[in-house]
């Protein structure tokens, strides 16, 4: 496997036709100057993105690439797409064409930036349950990038990431009654190891400082409101500080995540989805963005859905794709330097 280059354009796969993907994606390009983004290609289909681009009124130009050699000196003028064949485009009506352009255009991405055509990769939303009708067989898009890249879904770690605030839940899409006995002191020592490493790595932070939430409410408060946080939790702050890594808790996550508490810390810990998605929503939403850290490629993804009551209406914001491109971008070359 090749280390992706960041003197090479991004590949960015267009996710569902008829979600705000593909008219998002060519926003993004027609910020792209204004915005300083890389250059980058979608993978997808020539035809959904000129459509999505006249309903969002953009004067542009999608041109056609049959290698990622060539978007480099295409991307100035027009959007560079590998296209991989035409489908129909109604925005807001998914269908089985769609999803399965949207499942090519992901393997065909991830397969790119695997090889070093591509500098990283960037991921389109989709619709799981369209994908499954077509024969995709994993949770979501993280869980197959992570198996096309020899990673055990376990060790690919999902971190939202923001201007205000980074932060990785340790648990991610499951009931909230199961999230007790799924949380072992090794499972969460061993996705802080990841953070703690793609921090050095792909942010530049020499030293993260990581702050480990509690499950319970006050961190059990010695025990009177649960024992994870003393018996599971704690133990895995303390493995984390005997590897050298700078991290504190458990930590009450109600005081977590007001401005001066951010300021003392690169990344939160969370134990379950919600704990770690509702504040980077409430601070981040229109610019945050889904890295997947732990792979041997750089990965990242707008922090929204397809949105389809939205598509095709012109009026779904960019900036989380802006985002998403910019932070791939930044992570590569840090890689490649």
């Amino acid at each position: 496997m090749t280390n992706p280059s960041a003197l090479h354009p991004l590949a960015i796969s267009i996710g569902d036709p008829a979600g705000v993907g593909p008219e998002l994606i060519c926003a993004a390009w027609a910020l792209s100057a204004t915005a300083a983004l890389p250059p980058f290609f979608a993978v997808g289909s020539k035809r959904v993105l000129e459509k999505a681009a006249r309903r969002r009124d953009l004067h542009m130009k999608v041109r056609a690439i049959t290698s990622p050699d060539e978007a480099a000196a295409v991307f100035d003028g027009a959007l560079p797409v590998l296209d991989l064949g035409e489908t129909d485009y109604t925005p807001g009506a998914p269908d089985d064409a769609g999803a399965q352009l949207a499942l090519d255009a992901l393997a065909t991405a991830t397969r790119l930036v695997r090889e070093g055509m591509a500098g990283a990769l960037v991921t389109g939303p989709i619709a799981k349950s369209r994908l499954a009708r077509v024969g995709f067989t994993h949770p979501g898009q993280t869980e197959f990038v992570a198996e096309a890249c020899g990673v055990s879904a376990e060790d690919a770690v999902m971190m939202l990431a923001g201007p205000s605030l980074r932060v990785v839940p340790i648990t991610v899409h499951v009931a909230l009654h199961s999230v007790p006995g799924l949380l072992t002191t090794d499972l969460i020592t061993r996705r802080s190891t990841i953070a703690a490493a793609a921090l050095r790595r792909d942010y530049g932070i020499a030293r993260p400082r990581l702050a480990v939430a509690g499950l319970n409410p006050h961190a059990g408060e010695d025990g009177r409101m649960g024992h994870e946080d003393a018996a599971v939790i704690a133990p895995a702050v303390a493995a984390l500080q005997a590897q050298g890594i700078d991290a504190r808790g458990p930590l009450p996550a109600d005081t977590m995540f007001h401005a001066a508490a951010r300021e003392t810390y690169d990344v939160a810990i969370c134990m379950y989805h919600d704990q770690a998605l509702i504040p980077i929503k409430a601070l981040d939403f229109d610019e945050g963005v889904n890295v997947t850290l732990g792979l041997p490629i750089v990965r990242t993804s707008p922090d929204h859905g397809t949105a389809f009551a939205i598509a095709g209406t012109a009026t779904a914001r960019p900036g989380a794709t802006v985002a998403a491109i910019r932070m791939a971008g930044e992570c590569a070359r840090r890689r490649h330097a």
